[in-house]
């Protein structure tokens, strides 16, 4: 899982199209479906803190967490433009120590491909198991083996957004499920242009190892659908939503 150090400076401008309004109804409304108040809430590798910001705005008591330090700058100085105190905390998700219990986690954006592998998804998800309340709910998603393999792919995608121009190269590993991403930043300074680069990988997993590891951590009473609906998956499906309640 790589530090982001350089994506972080243009994070937002390139997921403005993302929707962070929409996805914070979207998971109020799927904590409202599953009849849960969200009570203390952890926005898990909140990033920049634009969903946070959102779930902030709609009275939500949260605070965020991510590993990046250049990710919390940027989500720091949004909020505080906003007048917003919200609490940000520089950990990984597979090694959180908070200061106490919470009733919610919500971790979007297919934050958890991100880390390095099953075990370390597997540990991600017993520290949310070990700081939630029993009855509390993880709310997360995750892209599919299908976008992986026919979205992603080998593909390469391009992205003129005018204060950067961004060249986004995939790398598919056949039958692993992860993706190795190569992101090219040229910026314009001047007449000439500043190079700047970044790598992480992502890994997708089949459902039944999802529900084997969340069961493992603690969690039941497993909800799936189809990214920002209330539908189950289809073979084509590009991410997941995932609802898991904390045994008690």
């Amino acid at each position: 899982m790589g530090s982001y150090a350089v994506f972080a400076q243009f994070y937002d401008a390139l997921t403005a199209n993302v929707g962070y309004k929409e996805r914070a109804e979207y998971f109020l409304s799927l904590l409202e479906r599953l009849g849960h108040t969200p009570g203390l809430t952890l926005d898990l590798a909140c990033g920049t803190g634009s969903l946070t910001l959102e779930l902030f705005r709609r009275g939500v008591d949260i605070y965020g967490i991510d590993a990046s330090v250049e990710m919390l700058s940027e989500a720091r100085m949004k909020c505080a433009q906003a007048g917003a105190d919200i609490l940000f905390l520089c950990q990984k998700m597979q090694e959180m120590d908070l200061y106490g219990t919470v009733d919610t986690v919500i971790c979007s954006l297919d934050s958890l491909n991100h880390l390095s592998g099953r075990e370390e998804v597997q540990q991600a998800f017993g520290r949310v198991s070990f700081f939630m309340n029993p009855g509390g709910y993880f709310l997360f998603d995750l892209n599919t083996l299908y976008k992986h393999e026919k979205v992603l792919g080998n593909n390469t995608f391009v992205y003129d957004i005018g204060q950067v121009y961004c060249v986004w190269q995939n790398r598919c590993i056949p039958g692993s499920g992860r993706v190795d991403i190569q992101l090219d930043f040229f910026q314009r300074e001047g007449k000439l242009y500043r190079r700047s680069r970044e790598h992480f990988s992502e890994s997708a997993y089949p459902l039944e190892e999802v529900f084997a590891m969340l069961g493992k951590a603690g969690f039941g009473n497993i909800q799936v659908y189809d990214e920002l609906t209330f539908q189950p998956p289809r073979e084509d499906s590009q991410r997941l939503v995932f609802a898991a309640q904390k045994l008690k």
